[in-house]
């Protein structure tokens, strides 16, 4: 693995070399990581428990239990990009 060299911040030509901002994308990431991960396990609870003629049906909170499993994957793909960018760059 080879060491790369922090790279220079250049302005008046942003768009061609735009960088994120690390440590906010590493607040978001550790925040909303273990909120999507609760939201995932709390779905998949209510829609454990829902009746079969419950007012929300077991399918829509299976599907809001997929979908924040998936940004729970998401925001950790996204810390684990951050932390690696930040060691390698910083």
């Amino acid at each position: 693995m080879r060491a790369t060299a922090p790279r220079r911040w250049r302005s008046g030509t942003e768009p061609a070399t735009a960088r994120s901002d690390l440590k906010l994308r590493l607040l978001l990431s550790l925040t909303f990581t273990p909120f999507f991960a609760l939201c995932t396990a709390g779905f998949a609870v209510l829609a454990a428990r829902a009746a079969p003629d419950g007012a929300p049906s077991r399918g829509t909170l299976i599907g809001f239990a997929v979908a924040c499993a998936v940004l729970t994957v998401f925001a950790v793909v996204d810390l684990l990009v951050v932390l690696h960018r930040r060691q390698t760059e910083l």
